[in-house]
């Protein structure tokens, strides 16, 4: 028997970016691997899961504080705390056309959601081009990663009050 000494793309992916959520890395190693029509078909399958923001996380008029800069499809990001202190993420969708939010919202629910803060916080811009591929118009890779950053932000957030009620505490 032969050992395997060449990677899979899986194994490439976990060791190049081993500090992002192991569900986005694992989806960004299956969509790297596919040509560009299975892409498309597959990003149009993850927006047919969209669901837009439980009324219980929020409701419209949704906050500006909430909107994804740049993003033409009107995108909402809204973070829940999750008991074990990870994140729940939810997203609203003004546009009912807009495919590529929608895809990248489940997307980072899917795969964020529930995941150490820190990786949340660690998701680079690149991900938007190794899942949608490099065929992104400027003005969706604009809105996308004005979803990114809001996920990225809460994150920090997060991780920031740690810091200050870890201060806080007395010794």
């Amino acid at each position: 028997m032969t050992e395997r000494t060449t990677p899979t793309l899986g194994e490439a992916t976990r060791r190049e970016a081993p500090d992002i959520p192991a569900p986005l890395a694992a989806l960004v190693a299956e969509f790297e691997g596919l040509a560009r029509a299975q892409r498309m078909e597959q990003l149009i399958a993850w927006a047919d899961e969209f669901v837009g923001v439980p009324a219980e996380v929020a409701r419209a008029p949704h906050p500006e504080s909430a909107r994804a800069a740049r993003c033409e499809s009107e995108a909402y990001v809204f973070a829940v705390d999750n008991p074990d202190g990870t994140l729940a993420f939810h997203f609203a969708v003004g546009s009912l056309h807009a495919l590529s939010a929608k895809a990248w919202a489940v997307i980072l629910a899917r795969t964020c959601s529930g995941q150490p803060l820190e990786q949340v916080a660690n998701v680079p811009e690149e991900t938007i081009y190794r899942v949608f591929g490099r065929e992104l118009s400027m003005g969706k890779e604009q809105g996308l990663a004005g979803m990114l950053d809001l996920v990225k932000h809460a994150a920090r957030s997060r991780l920031a009050a740690r810091r200050v009620s870890r201060a806080l505490e007395p010794n």
